[in-house]
């Protein structure tokens, strides 16, 4: 299916001509319409992908391959199933949103556009690419631009946060990379065929301290990525420091790439090797989830209260990749649709009281619903959205989660209701300090939202209370598709 590839070419093809434009246009603009023009471009091809593949019988819903160097086993290999689908569509509409918000970055506008397409074109890759070799290229493919969106347009101390993001995870990258060429060779020796593909890499026989060794290696990268504590400490200032865009892209859709890669190429690649990893991942999880709602709870600046908030909710994601049960994954994958729903909203708006304050200190705020009621309203919303309300998908995703780790670890299923108890606490307070309180008289009028951001924020709050009423439709997709169950040239019924 040739749509496959498009998905992934598009938004770099769309970045290198936002880019052109902006080298010689006047008018700073031009390459924000044609950002917005490739997704909107981007959108059919995904809805005709949905609609060609809702006819497909097997698990896996689209395919494609081509030699790429046959040399050396590689092909540009790319498989969708129902997970790629759902987290594609999340990449697609927070897309959006990244690129609404960057309406007001001037500054070089077409390198900005380019660097957020092309991160984005990174991302899709990842989601779908089954050659080894290929998905590590997506993989640093979508670390270089968003070092670039740091480094070149973020706040006061960019320069130190993007060094650390891209140390973290080039370096946690190159492990990956290392267990990838260790396992093909692996497979080199038991079969004599040099291949890179995920399908033929997933019977590979080998023994049990090898097959933990190498998963290792591919869990400390996603680790990183997701984070897990104590893994994350390049998150805050990055997202801290990161332009408006670039907090949502990161929090939106990059974390999510690491959840994905614990679902499909760790757990589904090393199962053995996972299942007796359990523990230790069940405890950095609740680690994470208390220990990020416990910092969140003592943060003045409002960005590093929502990153740190980011690392306690995508605890719950580690511990129901590994709780061992579909409903464990399940729960998983509705909390990083969620997560990145309702905290891209988040970043949205704090960064949009940034402008308008010059400060992301709450004890310089207070008292700004009078002055920013449409604001305030969707702060309020997305607020009570992070902590879990039932009725939106965080609760689905949380509960889902929890429900399933209590048959393997109720100590842990304990531990993570009380991270739940604290993200209310947290939560409320950040809203009764921004936007509650006395108005302060000496500050000048603010423009509240307009019509543009408010449609944009209202579509993701329709998305994240219809995930929160009735998910079932998404829970039918995003269970993932077996590595046995390989796709072949044509699609085929698999089960």
């Amino acid at each position: 299916m040739m749509m496959l590839p498009a998905l992934v070419i598009l938004p770099l093809l769309g970045g290198i001509v936002a880019w052109l434009v902006g080298r010689n246009a006047t008018d700073s603009r031009l390459p924000w319409y044609v950002s917005i023009a490739t997704l909107v471009i981007e959108t059919g091809l995904l809805l005709a992908t949905t609609v060609a593949a809702m006819s497909a019988t097997g698990p896996w819903l689209a395919h494609f391959s081509m030699p790429w160097v046959p040399l050396l086993g590689i092909d540009a290999r790319l498989d969708m199933d129902g997970l790629s689908l759902v987290l594609l569509w999340l990449s697609l509409i927070l897309s959006f949103l990244c690129i609404v918000v960057s309406a007001r970055d001037q500054h070089e506008s077409g390198l900005f556009q380019a660097m957020l397409l092309a991160t984005i074109s990174g991302v899709n890759g990842v989601f779908v690419a089954t050659d080894m070799f290929l998905f590590f290229f997506f993989w640093e493919l979508m670390l270089v631009p968003m070092y670039v969106l740091i480094l070149q347009w973020g706040h006061e101390e960019r320069q130190r946060a993007a060094m650390k993001f891209f140390l973290f995870t080039q370096g946690s990258g190159l492990l990956m990379l290392l267990s990838v060429l260790g396992l093909v060779w692996v497979h080199f020796q038991r079969t004599g065929v040099l291949t890179f593909d995920y399908f033929a890499l997933a019977n590979t026989p080998m023994s049990a301290t090898l097959s933990m060794v190498l998963m290792l290696g591919f869990f400390i990268a996603f680790a990183v990525k997701l984070p897990v504590v104590p893994l994350h400490i390049w998150l805050p200032d990055t997202h801290t420091q990161a332009p408006t865009a670039g907090s949502v892209l990161l929090a939106g859709i990059l974390l999510k790439t690491g959840g994905y890669g614990l679902i499909r190429f760790v757990v589904m690649l090393f199962p053995t090797a996972a299942a007796h990893f359990t523990t230790w991942a069940l405890a950095l999880g609740v680690a994470g989830i208390l220990y990020g709602a416990w910092l969140s709870m003592v943060q003045t600046d409002m960005k590093r209260l929502v990153a740190y908030s980011s690392v306690s909710h995508l605890g719950f994601v580690l511990i129901g990749v590994f709780s061992g049960t579909p409903l464990g994954v399940e729960g998983a994958v509705v909390q990083m649709v969620a997560h990145g729903l309702s905290t891209g909203a988040l970043f949205t708006i704090v960064g949009s009281l940034q402008d308008r304050l010059h400060t992301r200190d709450m004890r310089q705020m207070g008292g700004l619903w009078p002055m920013l009621p449409h604001l305030s309203a969707m702060g309020l919303i997305f607020s009570i959205a992070s902590l879990g309300l039932p009725g939106m998908g965080n609760f689905v995703g949380e509960f889902l989660v929890l429900f399933a780790v209590w048959h393997v670890s109720p100590l842990a299923a304990v531990l993570g209701t009380v991270g739940l108890v604290l993200s209310a606490v947290y939560s409320l307070t950040m809203m009764g300090r921004a936007f509650f309180g006395p108005e302060r008289k000496d500050r000048a009028a603010l423009p509240d939202f307009g019509f543009r951001p408010m449609v944009l924020l209202g579509v993701t709050l329709v998305m994240l209370i219809a995930l929160g009423t009735y998910p079932q439709p998404v829970l039918d997709l995003v269970t993932p598709a077996q590595a046995a169950s390989a796709p072949g040239t044509a699609l085929r019924p698999m089960r």
